[in-house]
């Protein structure tokens, strides 16, 4: 598949990733100024890093808050006919922390663009409200009042300078979490800006100065990766319960997650599309997206 074409089976693309392999580039924007503070919202535990991991630690080592959004539960994330969903419901939002504590570790005072290239990202421990969790059931996701409700709730509660969620326009989308999710995102950021939604929340209303898309078809805005790359791979790999299925990988019973020639061969992936997605700016790495200010 060329750049340009569809994948009409809604499967992987041409860079072996789950995500994020560009269609239709146009003329883009690069960079944002770094936010105060940032919302992603994801449909699945470890659809935030594949879409903006990059982004978001670049923004962390520059001081912004980080809060992550996770929308469904996790628990029908494997290819194990006899998986025990309730473990891994747990062992997702786990891993959930993890990553996002791999994403947020220099957040303490480390100037932009620090982050070594070399070696592992230990976790931080992040507060509890930067990791949160809808828990809807996996492969179920509506956009229904109450979920408009409760995530306008956590826009206005969080503030964000920048909301970041999926692309809900992506054609030829198979998963419906996806779509339901990208929806989501849009429909609860009008009900959070408006104050005559939801009036019995009691909170503020906000409005978001920007809205980044990940998985656009057409992308319009790329943030530069450079040095960050290996932080979205660490934080990706964090993500342990999917390495056969979303990663690509095989595990043995025990592991503590791929390592050795299977996560360098991962690695390589990420930093081939991140290199596709900045040639749409004119940089060496990038995560692409489509951005709207006049929210």
């Amino acid at each position: 598949m060329t750049r340009g074409e569809v994948d009409s089976g809604g499967g992987r693309g041409p860079s072996g990733l789950p995500v994020g392999d560009l269609l239709l580039p146009g003329p883009v924007s690069v960079d944002l100024p770094v936010p105060r503070s940032a919302l992603a919202v994801g449909a699945h535990p470890d659809d935030i890093e594949f879409g903006c991991g990059a982004t978001l630690a670049k923004w962390a080592a520059a001081g912004c808050r980080i809060h992550h959004l996770v929308l469904t539960d996790g628990s029908k994330g494997s290819w194990d006919p006899g998986a025990d969903q309730s473990r891994l419901v747990i062992q997702r939002m786990d891993e959930c922390r993890a990553s996002a504590g791999v994403i947020d570790r220099a957040d303490a005072g480390s100037p932009p663009r620090a982050a070594p290239e070399q070696g592992r990202r230990p976790a931080r421990e992040l507060d509890p409200d930067r990791v949160l969790f809808l828990q809807r059931v996996d492969g179920e996701l509506v956009n229904g009042p109450e979920e408009r409700r409760e995530v306008a709730r956590i826009v206005r509660s969080f503030r964000p300078e920048v909301l970041l969620g999926h692309d809900p326009w992506r054609g030829y989308r198979l998963h419906p979490d996806h779509r339901a999710a990208g929806f989501l995102t849009l429909d609860a950021l009008v009900g959070a800006r408006d104050p005559h939604f939801f009036r019995d929340l009691g909170l503020a209303p906000h409005r978001p100065g920007s809205l980044l898309l990940w998985e656009a078809d057409l992308p319009n805005h790329v943030e530069d990766a450079g040095g960050f790359e290996s932080v979205k791979v660490d934080a990706l790999l964090c993500h342990h319960s999917q390495g056969e299925s979303t990663l690509g990988m095989s595990t043995a019973p025990g592991d503590d997650g791929p390592s050795g020639p299977e996560s360098e061969a991962f690695a390589s992936k990420v930093r081939h599309q991140l290199a596709d997605h900045g040639s749409l700016g004119g940089l060496p790495s990038a995560e692409a997206f489509h951005l709207m200010n006049n929210l």
